[in-house]
């Protein structure tokens, strides 16, 4: 399951990423809002590179944006592969997205907590990370049922709902062999 996971995942949130980016290019042409270069800087923080003011290297934003959205989709994948797939599934994984982005953006200086941010930046964020965490899920979830429902989809289809008398899958029928 883990080998099939990361290279579906990587294509999923490589996906997920372009799509995404495509969406803030569209909105950024409307808005006028301007590039984030909070990617880039983020990087060089994590990597010890030097950092400059201003106008960021684009590629060492889109290293950041494409880095994270792929190895993001492989998380996306294995929640997949398991058997967590459709929009409540990528409706948590919006959630993963948001906080992954929150993590290194704080713990690293280069980003504030969203509570502090202007509401019509916050709202334009998290519908961009939704269309990534969307269009991620819909791919690896696409590329996960080619094998069949996940352990968590066949151990549900034992007896819809939840019930104490219902124990788990055999060994043999579950990944975690």
């Amino acid at each position: 399951m883990i080998r099939r996971a990361l290279w579906q995942g990587l294509l999923a949130g490589t996906v997920g990423g372009v799509v995404m980016t495509l969406g803030e290019k569209a909105e950024q042409a409307v808005t006028g809002r301007p590039e984030s270069h909070v990617p880039a800087r983020v990087l060089q923080r994590l990597t010890g590179l030097p950092e400059h003011p201003g106008t960021q290297p684009l590629s060492l934003n889109w290293a950041m944006h494409y880095g994270q959205a792929a190895l993001l989709g492989v998380l996306r994948s294995v929640m997949a592969q398991a058997g967590l797939r459709g929009p409540v599934a990528s409706a948590q994984f919006t959630v993963v997205r948001l906080t992954n982005d929150q993590i290194l953006e704080n713990a690293t200086g280069v980003g504030a907590p969203p509570p502090t941010w202007p509401r019509g930046e916050l709202v334009v964020d998290v519908l961009h990370k939704a269309v990534y965490a969307f269009v991620t899920g819909a791919v690896a979830d696409a590329l996960a049922a080619r094998t069949g429902p996940g352990p968590g989809q066949r151990h549900a289809a034992l007896r819809p709902g939840r019930h104490s008398d219902v124990g788990p899958l055999p060994r043999r029928d579950a990944y975690g062999r």
